[in-house]
């Protein structure tokens, strides 16, 4: 039987959360070497310049109005950007930068109500899970407010904005070239602020260049081409939730690739996100858990 426009979403979805996790390691490996916002500028350029590649012809096919709307949201994630690399270079817990990063995610249901989008109650009743996994997953350590953290704050408040408008775009233009213009994008903006506050060196061991191919190819580029076809197949509030796994895989990365070690109160918060999930989707877990007592899914 055909997978439905939701199955397919949710499982987009979550293969992107992994690759976004392992994006978390691939750059805080490569920052080890390179200037932060230089190393955001140059992937997120070569991964656009990349997914553009492929289909020159339906970038020209855009219509203005296609072009606005896929540039306002690349303004966005380019601003987004800035925050978070600055976020994650100035941190020292890859775990709490996941979690303020996360908050983003946690506020779509809420910011979409501004642009018009009302989610159902089940969306609603998941946050409170959303908010108690992911404070257990990371605020079981002492917590203070600095430059990262703000930056994390900052970043997430562009993330919500950059994912309903995302959602809304990604519904009317083709996922190669929006997703190619919201990384060009992002890469111009963030090395226009690159210039004027970093020092660049490209003189790198191999392995950070390693770190950042990774970064390009496989956290950008097929990362953001999956995110935006699963997005138009899905409400923006809904897709939230599920995209609040990408802080459980990142913890479990950190702990098998960094040395982080997690405790009971991480674990349970990975619990408790997986719980929100399952709250979000009750309808169709209610109505796959009754078909499958029938004898299957018809």
């Amino acid at each position: 039987m055909p997978l439905s426009n939701h199955v397919k979403a949710d499982l987009l979805l979550v293969l992107t959360t992994l690759l976004a996790a392992a994006g978390w390691i691939f750059s805080k490996e490569a920052l080890a070497g390179l200037a932060p916002l230089l190393f955001i500028a140059m992937r997120f350029s070569s991964a656009g310049l990349l997914v553009a590649s492929f289909r020159l012809g339906s970038l020209k096919a855009l219509s203005a109005e296609q072009w606005r709307a896929s540039l306002k949201v690349g303004m966005l994630f380019g601003v987004a950007m800035v925050f978070w690399i600055l976020g994650l270079h100035l941190s020292t817990h890859l775990g709490v930068g996941a979690f303020l990063t996360s908050l983003g995610v946690v506020m779509v249901p809420l910011m979409g109500l501004f642009f018009g989008e009302r989610p159902g109650r089940y969306v609603f009743y998941s946050l409170p899970f959303v908010a108690s996994g992911l404070a257990c997953l990371s605020l079981d350590t002492e917590f203070s407010i600095g430059l990262g953290e703000m930056s994390f704050l900052t970043a997430a408040l562009f993330f919500s904005l950059t994912f309903i408008l995302n959602s809304r775009a990604s519904a009317r233009i083709p996922t190669v070239p929006l997703t190619a213009i919201q990384l060009v994008l992002a890469g111009i903006i963030t090395f226009v602020v690159s210039i004027f506050t970093e020092t660049w060196n490209f003189d790198q061991p191999m392995a950070i260049w390693g770190w950042f191919l990774a970064s390009t190819l496989i956290a950008t580029s097929l990362r953001f081409s999956i995110q935006t076809r699963a997005q138009g197949l899905a409400p923006a509030s809904h897709a939230a939730i599920i995209m609040t796994l990408e802080p459980v895989w990142a913890a479990l990365m950190a702990a098998w690739w960094l040395g982080e070690q997690m405790s009971p109160m991480q674990i349970a918060g990975c619990s408790m996100i997986f719980l929100a999930m399952l709250v979000n989707r009750w309808p169709a877990v209610r109505y796959w858990v009754r078909n499958v007592g029938r004898g299957g899914i018809r």
